[in-house]
């Protein structure tokens, strides 16, 4: 009897730990979880929220336990006035007691009111959480210099992520290395997002705009891709129309990601 008894406490621990592990919480071996965050600013305002992000904010994120992962803005003309920048936290749990513990400290309250004294900084902010596919590298946070990124968005029909998935995995990731494209990330929406089932988002490296455009252009025309896409369509394509969404982005001047 005991030592049934002890089959049984054994499987229920086990089924415990794992659901722990999916949750995203338990011995830390779990994907993390990253924060897209996109702020907009006023006229003539975008200066003083890098002067922000620079001088204090990129610290107290630290201090807290958030992960700095990459600061942009839009390559070329930037009407809109937008900072885009990713943060990581070990789980959804972590990233939002560290948040509360960022908002609550004086250091941040004094600076935050201090660098608004002739007006506020930002107004309107997006943030989508994501979450890494089971086929993408892991996000190195490397200051290489030179290198442009480029933001990748998909949106399929329902019912056809897991096909996407499958392309990028089984060809897609290959051919863009071939053509000297940088696979960084690639990310699914965490769940309870709107269009969590049907995106995909990416980011590449590139050593400059010719040379992204010379990769897909190479990359396009490659009979293995050719051979895939027609293989993975026979049932109707994967994205929907103007389901392909690409933005260029530079690094600011503050690290880590470059």
């Amino acid at each position: 009897m005991t030592k049934f008894i002890i089959l049984a406490l054994f499987t229920t621990l086990s089924a415990n730990l794992s659901l722990m592990a999916a949750d995203g919480k338990g011995n830390g071996n779990s994907s993390p979880v990253y924060e897209m965050r996109v702020y907009y600013t006023p006229e003539g305002k975008l200066d003083d929220l890098h002067a922000r992000f620079r001088d204090h904010t990129m610290k107290l994120f630290e201090k807290h336990g958030i992960t700095n992962v990459g600061y942009f803005v839009p390559e070329g003309a930037n009407p809109d006035r937008k900072l885009i920048y990713f943060l990581s936290y070990p789980d959804r749990e972590a990233r939002d007691k560290s948040w509360k513990e960022f908002g609550a400290d004086p250091d941040w309250q004094k600076a935050a009111k201090e660098s608004e004294k002739n007006g506020r900084l930002v107004t309107k902010v997006e943030q989508t959480f994501l979450q890494p596919t089971d086929y993408s590298p892991k996000l190195k946070v490397e200051n290489k210099g030179g290198r442009v990124f480029e933001l990748r968005t998909y949106t399929t029909p329902e019912g056809k992520l897991a096909d996407l998935d499958k392309r990028f995995k089984d060809h897609t990731i290959e051919l863009f290395k071939k053509h000297e494209m940088e696979n960084l990330v690639y990310w699914h929406k965490t769940p309870n997002q709107k269009n969590a089932d049907t995106t995909l988002v990416y980011m590449l490296a590139h050593k400059s705009r010719d040379a992204a455009k010379a990769s897909f252009d190479a990359f396009r025309q490659d009979p293995d891709w050719v051979k895939a896409k027609g293989d993975s369509e026979k049932n109707g394509p994967l994205t929907v129309q103007d389901g392909v969404k690409s933005e260029f982005l530079v690094p600011t001047d503050y690290p880590p990601m470059k």
